[in-house]
C-alpha cells in the first residue's frame, strides 16, 4: 500500500477494509509493504480512527509490516509501533524495496509451535522459533478446547532446544497473559530442553504459578511425557 496526500476515511472504507475482511473471513496470514513518500500529507482524525478499528480487526493475521519512508516522524512512530505490535515491523528507506520485500517473503509464516494434545490432558508444544501472538492464541484454543470439559489440563510439555525468547512486545504481553489466565488450571509443566534457563527455571517458576514444574534434557522428551501426564503425584 502507498500513502498519498491526506488519507480519508474513506480510503481505508475502498483499499484497506476489503482486505481485512477478507484476512479475517477466510482466516489468511498477511504481510504488508507501506510506502509512505514525500507526498504524504497526512491523515483525518476519522482515518485515524478507521486505521486503529481495521488495526484490531486483522492484527492477529499479521506476520510482518515493513515501512519504506524517508520521513522521520512517521520513521519514528513506526518503531515506537514495532514494541507493542504483535508482529514484526521493520522500517526501511524508500530506495529499499527490493530489501523490503525481501525481509516480509524470509519472515516465518503462522504460529512458530506446534501445540498438540498428546494423551488425556497433556498437551505438547514444540519450540523453534521466537514466539509470536499467535502462537498463544494457537496454544489457548487447544488448551480451552480441553477445560472447556475437564477441571484442569494434567500436563503441558514444552520441548525447545534453547529458550527463544519473544518475536515482540506484543508476543510477551500474550505469553504472561496466557499465564495469568491458565496457570491455576495446569497440574505439571515439564520443560524439556537443554537451555541453561530451562533448568533453573523450575526453582522460579514455581514460587510463582501453580503448576509443579520440573526439567529435563531436549532428548527425554518420552520421560517429560510420562512425568506430566501422571495423575499419582509420583
Amino acid at each position: 500500500m502507498r500513502a498519498v496526500g491526506t488519507l480519508t476515511a474513506e480510503d481505508y472504507a475502498k483499499v484497506v477494509a476489503p482486505v481485512v475482511d477478507d484476512v479475517t473471513r477466510n482466516r489468511k496470514r498477511l504481510r504488508c509493504l507501506v510506502e509512505v513518500g514525500p507526498d504524504f500529507t497526512g491523515v483525518t482524525p476519522a482515518a485515524a480512527w478507521e486505521d486503529v478499528r481495521l488495526g484490531l480487526r486483522a492484527m492477529r493475521a499479521f506476520d510482518g509490516c515493513a515501512v519504506l519512508t524517508g520521513n522521520d516522524r512517521v520513521a519514528d512512530a513506526s518503531r515506537v509501533a514495532a514494541f507493542v505490535m504483535p508482529c514484526r515491523v521493520k522500517v526501511f528507506g524508500l530506495d529499499e524495496r527490493t530489501a523490503a520485500v525481501e525481509w516480509l517473503t524470509d519472515l516465518p509464516s503462522g504460529a512458530a509451535i506446534r501445540p498438540k494434545l498428546i494423551g488425556p490432558g497433556v498437551v505438547l508444544v514444540e519450540v523453534s522459533e521466537p514466539l509470536r501472538t499467535a502462537d498463544f492464541v494457537l496454544l489457548a484454543e487447544i488448551v480451552d478446547g480441553w477445560l472447556a470439559e475437564h477441571p484442569t489440563l494434567t500436563g503441558l510439555v514444552v520441548h525447545t532446544r534453547r529458550v527463544p525468547g519473544w518475536a515482540t512486545l506484543g508476543s510477551l504481553l500474550r505469553h504472561v497473559g496466557f499465564v495469568r489466565g491458565h496457570h491455576r488450571r495446569i497440574d505439571r509443566l515439564a520443560l524439556a530442553s537443554d537451555s541453561r534457563a530451562a533448568s533453573v527455571a523450575p526453582r522460579v517458576i514455581t514460587r510463582l504459578i501453580h503448576p509443579e514444574v520440573r526439567a529435563f534434557g531436549y532428548d527425554r522428551l518420552d520421560d517429560a511425557i510420562a512425568w506430566a501426564g501422571r495423575r499419582d503425584g509420583s
